[in-house]
């Protein structure tokens, strides 16, 4: 080996380290402003649950995340609290999914609730009315077929086929990351017929539609009763939230991240179970004031 080629191999080493070094100052960094940010939470006794909209995201932010969306686990103090949250606010709380209302239903089974779900391809109203797709645009078959293809590099990628869009899930497989976000984009960069865009989440990556998003959904909740008229309050953690962030200054509205600090927002929770605790007061105090 030649003194260059070891002086070269010794620099990448240190640029390495050094950038190692720099990620987890960021992480750091980030997590430190996020704890911060926690200061600002509104006090649950400053909720009133008749003039909020409760708006919230499900996995990562009511629920840890986990291995695969079907390993998630809802508490049974959350089962408890959203009924009674429903209640109070005379159902003005809704889930903000990425997931399917079908899936939320059975998730949450025997709740049923106000939704947008498939990021914003679905609305449902009011637990028992129907459910309303705003925007039947889907995927096409021939993309979906590239996609379920790309998984097979690894049996631990898991397709999520959902009805208007569909997602690979690598948190099993993180060494894949870099090479899955590559060839996704290189899929859909083949085709530019195909009106859809790239959602980055969590060990995720899903294609869906442009035509929709949990943003343009949640405008269409807030002109509906039991949600118009009021000050509505989100809670997300990801990068899939950051459309409704970006809308909730047209209703005068709050936003408020999970674990990380996001531009904009007016706090954020340190993890789901300070979501959980935080929402667990909410509904004490305000059935109180009842």
């Amino acid at each position: 080996m030649s003194s260059f080629q070891t002086r070269d191999n010794t620099t990448s080493g240190i640029e390495q380290g050094r950038g190692q070094q720099r990620a987890r100052e960021q992480t750091m960094q980030m997590s430190t402003q996020a704890h911060r940010q926690s200061g600002a939470l509104p006090s649950p006794e400053a909720i009133d649950m008749k003039r909020t909209t409760l708006l919230l995201d499900v996995d990562g932010t009511l629920l840890d995340i986990a291995a695969t969306p079907g390993c998630v686990v809802v508490p049974e103090d959350l089962r408890r609290i959203l009924p009674r949250l429903l209640e109070l606010s005379g159902g003005a709380v809704a889930f903000v999914s990425g997931r399917t209302i079908e899936s939320l239903d059975r998730l949450f089974t025997p709740l049923t609730a106000p939704a947008v779900g498939g990021h914003g391809a679905e609305i449902r109203i009011s637990p028992q009315g129907p459910k309303l797709q705003w925007h039947p645009a889907a995927v096409s078959e021939a993309l979906r077929r590239q996609l379920h293809l790309l998984a097979r590099i690894d049996p631990h990628v898991l397709v999520e086929d959902k009805p208007l869009s569909i997602a690979l899930h690598y948190r099993l497989a993180i060494q894949q990351e870099a090479f899955l976000k590559k060839e996704v984009a290189a899929i859909l960069s083949r085709d530019p017929s195909e009106e859809v865009e790239i959602l980055l989440g969590k060990e995720v990556i899903e294609v869906k539609p442009k035509r929709f998003s949990k943003g343009s959904a949640v405008t269409e909740l807030m002109t509906h009763r039991p949600f118009a008229n009021r000050t509505p309050l989100f809670i997300g953690d990801d990068t899939t939230d950051e459309s409704v962030f970006a809308i909730l200054p047209e209703f005068a509205g709050l936003g408020y991240s999970v674990g990380r600090a996001v531009a904009g927002v007016q706090g954020a929770f340190r993890s789901p179970e300070h979501v959980r605790s935080w929402l667990a007061r909410v509904a004490l105090n305000s059935g109180r004031a009842a």
